[in-house]
């Protein structure tokens, strides 16, 4: 059975930020929730959990051994589990983490607009500087505006990478991510890596862990189990340190490591043991979308312009031709569709919109459909 085929009058009785934030009769592809249900096995592991009172502090290194194994199956990357990995919060409150722990107050962080938007809050909200190397307009690293940014006169300590990139679905490859630790560890930069949506590519596409390419033992990940296995609710994550940055794991801040719950980690150690398979099938699905909404567009807005990339589950999506000032407040004023508004992942984006395509076919075609009923009502409007 598909695992994107949740009926949507079941979807609407959730209590999440997705379903909650908008009015009933608006459809929300935003937020990166999953139109999934639990696997078997990580809800069986849970519900077990609270029937024998299990629902204390977390313990062990469970979490850790189960993400070391998969690494090495999924990915051939040999972690030591005891060594490099740390337990901690969720991936935003690890990279906080690590920014206290590797650099000060004031210091410039660099990150590559557009871009997942709490890089910006984690940086600001503790006290450091921003500094912008863009993407390319293709939408991948632009390695001279890393060098640039690297050597400027603001000398920055810390790089944050998203890899795979939120919201471009770019997946680095090899040669770049060696590139970005070649240029970091000649500048004397500190990589940071979220890298949260590690096994949420399509069918045949490689992924490649930053710590597994030369030079990438200098570099720190923060990474969890919540997005790949709809597991948010469940908070837990893991700080990973390259062989040659163990000493940042001694300097994180005190409560680092206790940020996380007992049940998160339970739920996140069974998602990563038992249900492998269930990621892959649910990427076949994603994919699927991927195509299914560039057809869309193409048949029903060509205006609109969208290039499946082979991360995420998040569609990048170009409204500029429709000339509208605001495409993403226009689409859910006007039809009823919530997308996440280009601009706030990068200022030079405000005519795109982020779409989460974790959701049935019917729904990306309900979704294309609410964005023709929209601008049909605004030429009526205008007429009138």
């Amino acid at each position: 059975m598909p695992k994107l085929s949740v009926p949507l009058e079941e979807l609407r009785q959730r209590a999440s930020l997705k379903w909650r934030l908008y009015p009933a009769d608006v459809l929300p592809l935003w937020v990166a929730e999953m139109d999934t249900r639990m696997h078997p096995a990580v809800q069986q592991v849970v519900l077990e959990a609270c029937e024998r009172g299990d629902t204390g502090y977390p313990y062990g290194s469970d979490y850790a051994v189960a993400f070391a194994a998969m690494a090495q199956t999924r990915w051939g990357w040999t972690v030591d589990p005891h060594t490099q990995i740390r337990r901690a919060g969720d991936v935003m409150n690890s990279i906080s983490a690590v920014l206290e722990a590797t650099t000060n107050h004031g210091d410039a962080v660099v990150i590559n607009p557009p871009v997942y938007t709490p890089f910006r809050q984690v940086v600001s909200g503790y006290g450091r500087e921003i500094v912008e190397a863009p993407l390319s307009p293709e939408g991948r690293l632009d390695l001279d505006a890393l060098a640039e940014a690297f050597s400027g006169p603001a000398a920055p300590r810390a790089y944050l990478l998203c890899s795979p990139h939120n919201p471009t679905g770019t997946v680095h490859t090899r040669d770049e991510l060696s590139a970005v630790m070649a240029l970091a560890q000649t500048h004397g930069v500190q990589v940071i890596s979220d890298e949260i949506h590690a096994c949420l590519v399509d069918p045949g596409q490689e992924f490649v862990p930053l710590l597994s390419v030369p030079g990438g033992e200098h570099a720190v990940v923060a990474t969890s189990a919540g997005k790949a296995w709809n597991l948010a609710g469940f908070k837990a994550g893991l700080i990973i340190a390259g062989t040659a940055a163990t000493e940042v794991l001694d300097g994180l801040p005190p409560l680092a490591q206790q940020s996380a719950g007992h049940l998160g980690n339970l739920a996140h150690t069974a998602a990563l043991t038992y249900a492998q398979d269930w990621v892959d099938e649910l990427m076949v699905e994603v994919a699927a979308n991927k195509r299914l909404l560039q057809a869309e567009l193409a048949e029903k807005l060509p205006k609109v312009v969208y290039e499946p990339r082979p991360g995420t589950y998040l569609a990048w999506v170009d409204c500029s031709g429709l000339g509208l000032g605001d495409p993403a407040r226009h689409f859910r004023e006007h039809g009823s569709v919530a997308f996440s508004p280009g601009v706030v992942f990068g200022s030079t984006h405000r005519q795109w919109v982020r779409i989460n395509l974790a959701c049935s076919p019917e729904v990306v075609r309900d979704a294309v459909a609410r964005m023709v009923t929209s601008l049909e009502s605004a030429q009526r409007s205008a007429v009138n």
